[in-house]
């Protein structure tokens, strides 16, 4: 007993002056924290704990870490990925890996383990390359008029209206229909943006005078003349000769009044 006494004793004289046995010492002290990015105001906070030890795997070792993420930020994190790199105490790197989180709420701090396959003793960690990265979304696309051929940065979707699913980033829509002029929509995804937005695009005035059947047919091309019993209409350069009565409406589009050939102006005398 007064053995056990004397210990107890030495510890409390030594927890009382500040020299903690390092086994008491460092047990709930992590092994590095860091802050993400590191330049400007930080968004995450990431907290590792200490190495431990796993079973060898021939030339590997494994080693498993307490990680802490915390939210600095006021805004939603929905997803952000994170390359994991793990060095000796030589600054040699020998092991990486890849965490990921979902859903943080502003202030949460989401709590996990890692386990890492190095061929080294690691001894400290970093952060690189980090992406935070936002789900895919839905979005519907619209034309004025319907009927447009989409393509999403090139790759063709099929006519509008059309839902489409697109990831963060910037993208380029295009608009093109027979008779109006092709046309491209710039379209940035943002991180914390969700489904359920729209964007509708005005291919504006048709390049062609438009006619159209009463058999639901249209025609786009140049209209040359009408007479009581006959429309002509030029198209790819052939020029059709249609029955008046089979015509259902036309539509004009508006041409530029050319500017008539003047003749030099006399010089001044």
């Amino acid at each position: 007993m007064r053995q056990t006494g004397s210990l107890i004793c030495s510890l409390c004289l030594l927890l009382g002056l500040g020299m903690v046995p390092p086994s008491v010492q460092a047990k709930d002290v992590p092994l590095q924290t860091i802050d993400w990015p590191a330049g400007g105001t930080p968004v995450l906070r990431f907290t590792f704990g200490k190495f431990k030890s796993l079973p060898d795997m021939g030339q590997l070792h494994a080693y498993v870490m307490d990680v802490a993420a915390e939210n600095l930020s006021s805004k939603p994190i929905p997803t952000a990925r994170f390359n994991v790199y793990l060095f000796d105490k030589g600054k040699v790197r020998v092991g990486e890996d890849a965490i990921e989180l979902h859903d943080v709420s502003p202030g949460e701090i989401v709590k996990f383990e890692t386990t890492v396959s190095v061929s080294g003793a690691p001894v400290s960690v970093s952060i690189e390359n980090a992406v935070q990265m936002a789900r895919s979304i839905s979005l519907t696309v619209n034309s004025t008029p319907q009927g447009a051929t989409l393509s999403l940065d090139g790759v063709m979707q099929g006519p509008t209206p059309r839902l489409i699913v697109v990831g963060p980033g910037k993208h380029t829509l295009g608009f093109s229909k027979e008779g109006f002029m092709a046309g491209t929509f710039p379209l940035e995804i943002g991180p914390n943006d969700v489904s359920g937005g729209t964007v509708n695009y005005d291919l504006g005035a048709a390049s062609f005078d438009m006619v159209e059947l009463r058999d639901g047919t249209v025609l786009n091309g140049d209209l040359v003349s009408i007479s009581g019993m006959d429309v002509q209409v030029r198209v790819g350069g052939t020029i059709d000769h249609i029955d008046r009565n089979k015509v259902k409406r036309i539509v004009l589009t508006q041409r530029e009044t050319p500017t008539p050939d003047l003749p030099p102006a006399a010089p001044l005398q």
